[in-house]
C-alpha cells in the first residue's frame, strides 16, 4: 500500500490527521540529519501496528510531501 503523506517537523505535538487522500504528520523533530524520516517511520509503524522494516520511504526524502510504502 502507498500513502501520500506531508510532513510538518518541529511542531509541538506529534499526530496524524487524515486530508482527503493525504495524510498530514506533525512531527516533534527537526528536519536535520535524517531525524524528521526516522520519527515519521516510528509513527506510522506504532499507527499500522507494522514493523519498522516494513515502511519505507519511496518518494521525498529531503522534502515534506512523501510516498511511503507499508508492506
Amino acid at each position: 500500500m502507498k500513502v501520500n503523506v506531508r510532513v510538518i517537523p518541529n511542531s509541538k505535538k506529534e499526530d496524524i490527521v487524515i486530508d482527503g487522500e493525504k495524510l498530514k504528520i506533525h512531527l516533534k523533530a527537526k528536519a536535520i540529519n535524517n531525524e524528521a524520516n526516522k520519527s515519521l517511520i516510528e509513527l506510522l509503524s506504532e499507527h499500522y501496528n507494522k514493523r519498522k522494516s516494513e515502511i519505507k520511504i519511496v518518494r521525498g526524502l529531503k522534502s515534506r510531501n512523501k510516498v511511503v510504502k507499508i508492506l
